[in-house]
């Protein structure tokens, strides 16, 4: 089976947006594999918002100490076998199908159990294939992000000796919860007996449930603030400077090549939970140096063009959304900002415009292809036309299309025009195949 075709088959199981609350499945399945998920330790990384960036900063972090890593990050940009790296690097399609051939009869034995009710789901089986792949390599540390909530994700299945909980926003909430509360609450049972909780600063609402949570199973608490932060930054060609506070006291003048004072904090936050990994002390400056210097972190504010740029973002939320705006504004300043913007029809797509507008002053809307999840054209452009002018908002059927209309429209705007990808990881990655070549 070709590597396509394989891909198709597993993503036509039961869809990561409609979830399974079990780890029945999964569990079954590594009882099955003999637990591959305990081959190595683990940090798990759940948050509404930099999670993915948060997870390479820690990865490459974790490799510039020297040790061998395996990384599981959710949902893909391009192609599936970027869930799973080793060493930084994406499986091969070779090593991805044989992965998906030692794993199949097991996968096969849970569905014929239907626990619960249904076959495993696409993302269980995903995540039962980087533990295996983990276990196989073998690595000495993984770094694992969750899919959705915390408790019941398939990749909790797992104790993580780290657990890290990245800024906490109101989404997914027809599944998490319609309060912070309640959402910090899902997202507080990655945090288990054993595990030392590394904590970005949260809303108040979220950081109660947290709290209470590691109290509940004893687990050490680090938090931003008190015991780590983001001290001073200053951008720079093709990223920021920054000053971080860590758990072994301040380091500065390192350099992060990527945008944005979020991305900064991501950073602390990234030393921080490698220093509790590694027992709580502080890593040498010429590690975190190297470490983050070498961060890749595709579509986060990712200039994939010039003549005219072409900016591209996964922002998807209203958290998301400011972050993007105001570190667009600060790393490259276009005049005018031309957006090309597809959501999801379960996003506040509202609020995200009305965020994008800010700095839009023309937009146009498209949809991206391949899912059902997907908000017509004809819906996203009628909300922006209640933000935007009149005249100012565009639409087009499909990435291409928008793409080259954006283009166009800056190309005509003058050579201090750019144009700003946004509104959907999916739209990010359908994008980026387009541009990046």
């Amino acid at each position: 089976m070709d590597h396509t075709t394989l891909v198709e088959e597993l993503t036509a199981r039961w869809p990561e947006h409609r979830i399974g609350r079990s780890l029945n499945r999964i569990q079954a399945l590594m009882d099955l594999l003999g637990n591959p998920q305990q081959a190595s330790p683990v940090i798990q990384v759940a948050g509404t918002n930099g999670k993915g960036s948060t997870c390479i900063m820690i990865d490459s972090l974790l490799r510039a100490t020297g040790l061998r890593t395996g990384r599981f990050a959710s949902p893909h940009l391009s192609d599936a076998r970027e869930r799973i790296c080793l060493d930084g690097e994406a499986l091969s399609k070779e090593r991805f199908g044989e992965v998906w051939e030692e794993i199949e009869p097991f996968v096969q034995l849970v569905d014929q159990q239907h626990l619960d009710g249904i076959d495993m789901t696409f993302f269980e089986v995903i995540t039962g294939m980087a533990y295996a792949a983990f276990a196989d390599a073998p690595v000495d540390v993984a770094v694992v992000e969750v899919g959705l909530g915390g408790s019941w994700d398939a990749t909790s299945v797992v104790t993580p000796e780290v657990a890290v909980v990245t800024p906490i926003g109101a989404d997914h909430t027809h599944i998490l919860g319609e309060t912070l509360a309640e959402i910090a609450t899902e997202k507080a049972g990655i945090i288990k007996p054993g595990s030392t909780a590394v904590l970005a600063g949260q809303e108040p609402a979220a950081v109660q449930p947290l709290l209470a949570r590691a109290v509940e199973v004893g687990a050490v608490v680090r938090a931003e603030g008190p015991d780590f932060g983001l001290l001073e930054r200053r951008p720079a060609v093709g990223g920021q400077v920054i000053r971080i506070q860590g758990l072994g006291g301040p380091v500065g003048e390192l350099f992060l090549p990527l945008h944005g004072a979020h991305m900064a904090r991501n950073a602390a936050l990234a030393v921080a939970a490698v220093e509790s990994f590694l027992g709580g002390q502080g890593l040498d400056p010429k590690i975190i140096e190297e470490g983050l210097a070498e961060v890749k972190a595709p579509a986060r504010l990712e200039l994939v063009r010039t003549s005219p740029a072409v900016v591209i973002d996964t922002a998807h939320n209203s958290q998301a959304a400011r972050a993007t705006v105001d570190a667009c504004q600060e790393a490259y300043a276009f005049t005018p900002t031309i957006g090309v913007v597809a959501m999801m029809a379960d996003k506040d797509q509202a609020t995200v415009l009305q965020t994008f507008a800010e700095v839009m002053q023309q937009v146009v809307i498209t949809r991206v292809q391949g899912t059902p999840r997907a908000l017509p054209t004809a819906e996203l452009a009628a909300l922006a036309e209640e933000i935007w002018p009149a005249g100012r908002v565009h639409q087009a059927p499909t990435m291409a299309d928008a793409l080259e209309l954006a283009t166009l429209l800056a190309d005509a705007a003058g050579p201090g025009a750019g144009v700003l990808v946004a509104g959907s990881l999916i739209a990010a990655g359908q994008a980026r195949d387009l541009l990046v070549k």
